[in-house]
């Protein structure tokens, strides 16, 4: 533990006393479409700034632009269930695991809409649910900035899990999804055994959990007011 603390606080020390990098540090000297099909990649020949002073040679590299994406848990405080969503994934076939996914509610953003708007919208598409109380947002992350500029806006979303589940999604866009409702101990059984792998899914359970108590009294009451 000292170890660390001593390494970690020279670390911070390092970060500090170093000028923090800024956008403007980036110098884009080429750009162009070097795909353009289900999902765009653009080339770049770029330099930036060094954190010992100067600036880097001239760097290639490939950027793919899919848009962003918003992902939503749907949780019942009541029944103390979320809903989670099994779907084909190509990704997780190519790379050689299980295709098929557990995951919760994602779509991507279409031009003019707000996060919520495309959680309210996939929540329907997709679960054939609504939201009883406004979205509680978890987390706006970069999902793979390495090589892809998505990011990603998670939310958890107060639902009534009693009869919810079937198969749903629309045709038109290759969906075919699975729903089920499952008590939130079951969930994080899935997730400490690793049957879920989906970064969103992930990030927004193990967000519950350890939020859960504060959630899930705070919803209740405000359930229990809108009742009176």
């Amino acid at each position: 533990m000292e170890i660390f603390s001593s390494v970690n606080g020279k670390v911070i020390n390092d970060m500090n006393n170093t000028k923090k990098m800024q956008r403007d540090d980036v110098k884009i000297l080429t750009k162009e479409v070097a795909y353009d099909g289900y999902l765009k990649v653009y080339k770049y020949h770029l330099q930036h700034r060094l954190y010992n002073g100067g600036e880097s040679h001239v760097i290639k590299r490939e950027c793919l632009e899919r848009g962003h994406a918003v992902a939503v848990l749907p949780y019942d405080p009541i029944q103390d269930k979320v809903i989670l969503i099994e779907q084909f994934r190509i990704g997780a076939w190519a790379q050689g695991t299980e295709p098929w996914l557990l995951e919760i509610i994602a779509g991507m953003v279409e031009e003019g809409e707000t996060p919520e708007q495309v959680a309210i919208r996939e929540a329907q598409e997709e679960a054939n649910c609504r939201f009883l109380l406004p979205l509680e947002k978890i987390s706006h992350y970069l999902m793979s900035a390495g090589g892809s500029s998505e990011a990603t806006t998670i939310y958890c979303g107060c639902v009534q899990a009693k009869g919810m589940g079937g198969v749903y999604g629309l045709a038109q866009e290759g969906e075919d999804i699975c729903v089920s409702s499952v008590s939130l101990e079951q969930a994080k059984t899935l997730l400490e055994s690793e049957k879920i792998s989906a970064s969103s899914a992930i990030i927004a359970l193990q967000w519950l959990l350890l939020h859960h108590d504060t959630i899930r009294t705070r919803w209740r009451k405000l359930l229990q007011s809108d009742c009176n």
